[in-house]
């Protein structure tokens, strides 16, 4: 195992902008750590989280497996390995896990969602290509039973089947509720860009009550859930126009983080565009603005561009995030007046006139953009001990930018009371986070590949740290900080 120390690595700006959710809101922080490699050759790790037997549980996402890590040596053990996974790209395969509060305590359940094939459900209409592992692909949710004398998981129970599944924003973060209830996100699908450019975005499509009785969840795109341990509707779930379904709240595009806070608060992070990831504080029935709105209802570097709607045939343009073809329609964020829930922060709102071709990373434009792309989020709020200074914070994990970003909260966690801090910048997409008991040490599980920042600017395909979990244990203050 490798050991280093490090400080808290942070870009500093002084462009002028919205205070706290602007790159030049990004401040030093004062707090040093060590690291360790703990634990390497893990097929890309998805969920990291601290178990009541004092091990890590970490998902593998394109292995379909469950495996255990001693967070002491890294000695690892397969708790289970999921036959029907099927991970064909980058955002698919096993996904979320989630340990039942009192496992250990008599309900030893853990919950699991991913990715697999299931053409008895027919096709996805929007994926023409017979031959396509997306064209039959859906996501199902398990309930497992743990067994603690053999550290394994069996007896695997088919909660909900048939949610939607795509090549792109499948999202697919879960929690278990202080309510009970299981929270799930299931992202946009990557419509309306890149290889799914002329497929329509549904993230504001709501659920038929025809559509919920035949089990048919194709419009849960865009949405987060809430299910009963069972799998079933809520009683108590929003009624949204008329329909009570599993959707807790809609219009989000790629909702790769959800915690929930001491006081039940569930706060998301999102990824954005070309700008505007948010954190946002999910409640009940709620609007979050997708495609209509990224970010805050300001115009500001961003419209709504339907190719699908192009007046020339969408297959016969060119998709650019960029140069928008003139016969694809555009609409301003102002001039759409549904209900809208704004975030709490964005990561990060720039001018509209803000140079999204940098050539630094010569025509890879997405990892100069100002978006970090957030996948996880961690509440923050030790009751005693930790960090000084972390109390009453978020912990977000970025792809783009190989760092941990705390976003630290006011006292009554709908704003913030400082600026946001950027730590451990490196080469590397980091994916989860979780929290040593004390709270004095951070694990971080890194993808196996694709692409990132280059510590020297511009973009890199060599991770330096693949399918990893790190361990960054704090140390103390950078000299002469208080």
């Amino acid at each position: 195992m490798k050991f280093v120390v490090v400080a808290c690595i942070i870009l500093s700006f002084s462009s002028p902008g919205r205070a706290q959710d602007t790159p030049g809101s990004v401040v030093a922080g004062k707090e040093q750590f060590s690291e360790k490699v703990l634990v390497t050759g893990l097929d890309n790790p998805c969920e990291v989280t601290w178990g009541p037997d004092g091990y890590l549980w970490v998902t593998e996402r394109t292995a379909g497996r469950i495996v255990r890590i001693n967070p002491a040596d890294g000695t690892k053990s397969t708790a289970i390995e999921i036959p029907d996974v099927l991970a064909p790209g980058g955002q698919d395969g096993l996904l979320g896990l989630a340990l039942h509060p009192e496992l250990l305590k008599g309900n030893d359940y853990v919950y699991l969602a991913y990715t697999y094939l299931d053409k008895a459900r027919g096709p996805d209409e929007t994926v023409s290509d017979e031959g396509s592992p997306y064209r039959y692909l859906y996501t199902k949710i398990l309930r497992l039973t743990y067994d603690p004398p053999t550290g394994t998981l069996r007896d695997p129970v088919e909660l909900i089947a048939g949610l939607p599944a795509s090549s792109d924003h499948n999202s697919g973060r879960m929690k278990i509720g202080p309510d009970l209830k299981l929270y799930y996100t299931i992202g946009d699908g990557g419509n309306n860009q890149l290889g799914n450019w002329c497929i329509p975005i549904e993230a504001q499509r709501l659920p038929t009550a025809e559509e919920i009785t035949a089990k048919n969840y194709i419009a849960y795109q865009g949405k987060s859930l809430r299910l009963n341990l069972d799998g079933s509707i809520p009683d108590d779930n929003p009624e949204i126009d008329g329909v009570r379904s599993h959707v807790f709240t809609y219009g989000h595009r790629n909702m790769q983080g959800i915690d929930f806070a001491p006081d039940g608060t569930l706060y998301a992070s999102e990824q954005g565009p070309k700008t505007d990831d948010e954190i946002n504080i999910l409640l009940p029935g709620k609007n979050y603005g997708w495609p209509h709105v990224a970010g805050f209802r300001d115009d500001m570097a961003y419209q709504y561009a339907r190719w699908a709607d192009a007046s020339t045939p969408c297959e016969q343009l060119n998709f650019s995030d960029i140069t928008i073809d003139p016969s694809v329609p555009r609409e301003d964020e102002t001039s759409w007046t549904g209900d809208f829930q704004a975030p709490l922060a964005t990561m990060f709102t720039v001018p509209s006139d803000w140079n999204f071709s940098d050539p630094v990373c010569n025509g890879v434009d997405f990892i100069c953009w100002p978006t970090v792309a957030p996948s996880s989020i961690e509440v923050y709020m030790p009751k005693q001990g930790g960090v000084p200074g972390w109390e009453n914070s978020l912990i977000v994990t970025t792809l783009k930018r190989g760092s941990i970003y705390r976003i630290p909260l006011a006292a009554d966690g709908r704003s913030l009371r400082g600026p946001i801090e950027r730590y451990f910048q490196s080469e590397n997409r980091f994916r989860d986070t979780a929290f040593s008991p004390d709270k004095s040490t951070l694990f971080v599980a890194t993808d196996s590949g694709g692409m990132a920042e280059a510590l020297s600017g511009g973009t890199t395909t060599t991770m330096q740290n693949p399918g990893s979990i790190l361990a960054f244990t704090y140390s103390g203050n950078a000299a002469g900080k208080p």
